[in-house]
């Protein structure tokens, strides 16, 4: 892949470079998507595999770019998680909010086995443990909104 496709790929068009928390800036971009396809199951899931393989195909790219690993620029890891996250729960302000709190502890708090896939290393490092704080933060809104008879 073209270095330059790469980056725009991997800073999700270019939100990684912005100076102050690019990270969750990007989280909120995954937030929009979500809200924007909460309707299309088959289309989240379709926008959801793209995002997250295009990540796989560049971040690796500019983790070496950089020299450093897993830089802050790259963030299409933070989009692909927070979809994850909103997945198959119903999009209201206050579960997207809190949605969004939740995902952004887990990534940076990292519970096993996140972890453990960080540092695989490489795109696939980049990328697991958010697709990990994803899915933990998406287990709990399940359990929290069935608990309290949203869903």
């Amino acid at each position: 892949m073209n270095p330059q496709l790469a980056r725009l790929i991997a800073t999700f068009g270019y939100i990684g470079h912005f100076p102050v928390a690019p990270g969750s800036i990007a989280s909120a971009a995954g937030v929009g998507l979500a809200f924007i396809l909460r309707d299309q199951p088959y289309i989240f899931i379709a926008v959801v595999l793209i995002i997250t393989v295009l990540g796989v195909l560049s971040a690796g790219i500019v983790e070496k770019m950089q020299g450093k690993k897993d830089p802050g620029c790259i963030v299409i890891d933070e989009v692909s998680g927070m979809m994850i996250s909103l997945f198959a729960l119903p999009l209201s302000w206050p579960v997207m909010m809190v949605g969004f709190f939740l995902f952004r502890a887990f990534d940076m708090f990292k519970i096993y086995p996140a972890n453990k896939l960080e540092d695989m290393g490489g795109s696939v490092g980049i990328m697991a443990d958010d697709i990990a704080a994803g899915v933990y933060t998406n287990l709990v809104l399940q359990i929290a909104l069935r608990l309290a008879g949203w869903i």
